[in-house]
């Protein structure tokens, strides 16, 4: 059964000083992510920078993580890319190696259509067991998943959810709307947290949950509870924090920021470059606010 509650946090993968995966500090963070009540972890995703993992340091991500969290909580692994038959022998060696589910980003570059997207993860699905999680994000690959194509994809048994990106709350609606009540739809974009729960989401798979998890909990449960004005406050304490860990590429914010909280994870591979003196500073105010006013 899939089940990997309301927050996952898409994890950022620790490099050394000479930017080698530390698989050490990768235990460690997911420890900390979990004290800071994330319910899922997802490794090499775009957040850990899979383009520049290469395939034994994605296994053994998945091998180190799951032995660290020892089931306390589920641990999900991206193995999409623009290659169909690359994506099912990564996803092959991620089941072997302990994966709980998969994250499946629509093909990019290549941008195939509909019936290329439907064809694509249908075929990935039929080759492996475990439950897979769709990735829309229009925004990185030229392609959207249209809400036609996923009601088929929700057909196929283990084709269980979509993590959008696209930042629009129109095709997540029709995406609740249109798909089985059990299919969960998560948010891939922090800003927008609070209105696609209200919307009936499932919850995210977030970036600002290295930092944040226990207000972003608190920000779901809220809601589940009806009290929206709650949670209104909680969105709005957490903007500012949500858009200045996008200030630039993605992860090196959020390496900034876990830094300047005494958890350093190291800097980012090329073609991604460590932040500016400019934007580390800003970054760093929003933090100091952040612990300010959300943390005494």
């Amino acid at each position: 059964m899939f089940n990997f509650g309301n927050l996952v946090t898409a994890m950022v993968t620790p490099f050394t000083d000479t930017l080698e995966v530390d698989y050490k500090r990768m235990q460690e963070l997911a420890l900390r992510l979990i004290e800071e009540k994330s319910t899922g972890l997802l490794v090499s995703g775009t957040t850990g920078e899979s383009p520049t993992l290469d395939r034994e340091e994605k296994l053994e991500i998945i091998r180190a993580v799951k032995d660290a969290v020892k089931g306390k909580v589920p641990v999900m692994v991206g193995t999409g890319s623009y290659d169909t038959k690359e994506s099912i022998h990564l996803s092959k060696l991620a089941q072997e190696a302990g994966a709980d589910a998969l994250l499946l980003v629509s093909p990019y570059y290549n941008k195939p259509d509909q019936i290329g997207l439907y064809e694509h993860f249908k075929t990935i699905a039929n080759a492996i067991s475990l439950p897979i999680v769709l990735y829309n994000h229009p925004g990185r690959t030229g392609v959207t998943i249209e809400t036609e194509t996923l009601k088929k994809l929700a057909e196929i048994d283990n084709i269980v959810g979509i993590k959008d990106s696209s930042g629009s709350l129109d095709l997540v609606s029709q995406y609740i709307k249109e798909t089985p009540k059990d299919f969960k739809v998560y948010c891939g974009d922090d800003p927008i947290n609070y209105p696609m729960q209200c919307l009936g989401a499932t919850g995210a798979i977030s970036v600002a949950s290295h930092i944040a998890g226990k207000e972003i909990s608190e920000l779901f449960s809220a809601i589940d509870k009806g009290n929206l004005e709650t949670a209104k406050k909680i969105h709005y304490a957490l903007y500012d924090l949500y858009r200045i860990l996008f200030c630039a590429p993605s992860p090196a914010p959020t390496k900034a920021a876990l830094k300047i909280l005494g958890f350093s994870v190291g800097g980012v591979r090329l073609p991604l470059t460590n932040l500016t003196e400019e934007k580390y500073n800003k970054v760093e105010i929003v933090i100091n606010k952040f612990i300010e006013t959300c943390r005494r």
